[in-house]
């Protein structure tokens, strides 16, 4: 059911918002701009305020009892019938490709496929069931684009952060050598494997750099503390913020996103 070819709806009146552990600890200037995207479009947001994590964590590191008892908490929170939009490739990903198969032939079968079937990585969300338009309000700038593994490959988004930096009409896109190559975050991978994480994240630092690259935006929270803090631990000219923020500065001619 969750691999088959996505069908993109018209514009829903209201969504539900999963905002991620990421996003809800050290990024809460994503989830808002996100927000504010969305009700820029006219849609209502509810944000389930129970919501903890989608269980990734746990089940990516091989202990899927523990990721279901986590997972199963998030389950009751969407009860209406409306799009669940996600600001991460990598927790949409978890919630749309691997919840069927997590509870598979548990009672929360049922709702786990309806949960997975409405799951939307946000930029998705906004650019092809939104067709959002954006108005650059900003100054001339230059970034590069780094999509995560699980929105390129699991989520299957990897052309639109780069369909959505086309419509800025001030901002200049580099292109980075590699860019379908890994950050090295991973989650758990990071900390498991941290000689070959930084490893991987100096190669992608490097490429950023060598492209001209003062900043860099990201679909994902993950990919964000894990470039941008290589950078800064090693004194590197590169800041990054999430590509919501971003794209919310743009169109509201403020500068209030966090850059790290």
């Amino acid at each position: 059911m969750t691999d088959a070819i996505r069908v993109y709806p018209a514009k829903p009146d209201k969504v539900y918002f999963f905002g991620t552990c990421l996003v809800d600890i050290f990024y809460p200037d994503a989830g808002v701009a996100g927000i504010q995207l969305l009700e820029r479009e006219g849609i209502e947001v509810v944000f389930p305020q129970d919501q903890t994590c989608c269980g990734q964590p746990a089940y990516t590191s091989g202990y899927h009892d523990q990721a279901r008892a986590v997972a199963a908490a998030q389950l009751d929170l969407f009860p209406g019938d409306y799009p669940i939009v996600v600001p991460s490739g990598s927790c949409g990903g978890m919630m749309r490709k691997h919840y069927p198969d997590l509870f598979r032939d548990a009672p929360q079968a049922a709702k786990a496929e309806s949960v997975a079937g409405r799951i939307w990585e946000l930029t998705d969300f906004l650019l092809n069931v939104c067709h959002i338009h954006l108005d650059d309000l900003g100054e001339p700038t230059t970034v590069a684009l780094h999509t995560s593994c699980t929105a390129r490959r699991e989520m299957g988004v990897a052309g639109v952060g780069p369909r959505l930096l086309q419509k800025l009409k001030n901002v200049s896109v580099v292109e980075q050598a590699r860019p379908e190559e890994c950050c090295g975050f991973g989650g758990t991978f990071a900390v498991r494997h941290p000689e070959i994480s930084t490893a991987m994240v100096t190669d992608k630092v490097q490429a950023f750099v060598d492209a001209g690259a003062p900043e860099f935006v990201t679909t994902d929270c993950g990919c964000l503390m894990n470039i941008a803090g290589h950078a800064d631990n090693t004194r590197q000219p590169l800041t990054g913020q999430h590509i919501l923020s971003f794209l919310w500065q743009r169109v509201s001619a403020t500068d209030d996103g966090d850059r790290v």
